[in-house]
């Protein structure tokens, strides 16, 4: 008890309080979605979200104490992304006979993801920074948050907006794949990478390794994609 106690006392005193209550609510997110059989509404990163909200409400701190720490968190979004080549090397035969569906579905994905969030946008009245905002939601953290800031978007908005429709989609994707009937790996996979970037990503390695792979292939083609299509699809709600 006593060690507890110090180590307590000196995680209050430095901005790794914050960052081993983000690991601490992660982890216990995965574990509770362990428990549940990795059920699609127990995911880790809403219930590390929900955890660590009450958590900050509680304490009244700001997010600007709280980002103190967990910017260690946010600094390994880049190679956490680069990693995910490695599935898609282990798999690399099988993205390479794909290769045309792939790109097929890659472009209606990204196409459709800009669009629709542009379109329902600009019909609720919303200004052009929030749309230059919007516009990149589907794609991973790092990439969403360049393209906001180079677009004049905010790129603080644009990260929250990129956890909720990774979220979404990692709770949805199942569920939906299975009530849509679609039986195939590649396919499954595929589309929670373009629509749900790395949560998605993560969701489907849980469920099948192929899956995995074809999602990291659609998470790192749909940066690249969006990050050309985003300027030209804001042009025409300017």
């Amino acid at each position: 008890m006593t060690e507890f106690v110090e180590i307590w006392s000196y995680l209050a005193e430095t901005p790794l309080l914050w960052l081993a209550a983000t690991l601490l609510a992660y982890l216990a997110g995965d574990t509770l979605a362990a428990r549940l059989g990795r059920a699609p509404l127990a995911n880790p990163v809403l219930v590390a979200v929900v955890i660590l909200a009450v958590l900050l409400w509680l304490t009244g701190t700001s997010y600007e104490t709280y980002f103190d720490g967990a910017q260690f968190v946010h600094f390994l979004l880049g190679p956490a992304t680069v990693a995910l080549a490695v599935p898609l090397w282990v798999h690399r035969r099988a993205a390479r006979r794909a290769l045309l569906p792939v790109l097929a579905g890659l472009v209606a994905g990204s196409v459709v993801a800009v669009l629709s969030a542009l379109a329902i946008g600009h019909a609720m009245g919303l200004s052009p920074a929030l749309l230059a905002t919007l516009a990149p939601k589907s794609t991973t953290a790092p990439v969403a948050l360049g393209i906001a800031q180079t677009l004049g978007g905010s790129p603080t908005l644009a990260a929250v907006l990129v956890i909720v429709t990774g979220i979404i989609g990692a709770i949805i994707v199942t569920p939906l794949m299975n009530a849509m009937r679609i039986r195939d790996w590649r396919a499954r996979g595929l589309a929670v990478g373009v629509a749900a970037h790395g949560i998605g990503t993560a969701r489907a390695l849980q469920v099948h390794p192929r899956a995995g792979a074809f999602a990291a292939i659609g998470m790192a083609l749909n940066a690249v994609l969006t990050a050309l299509l985003a300027p030209w699809a804001l042009g025409l709600f300017g």
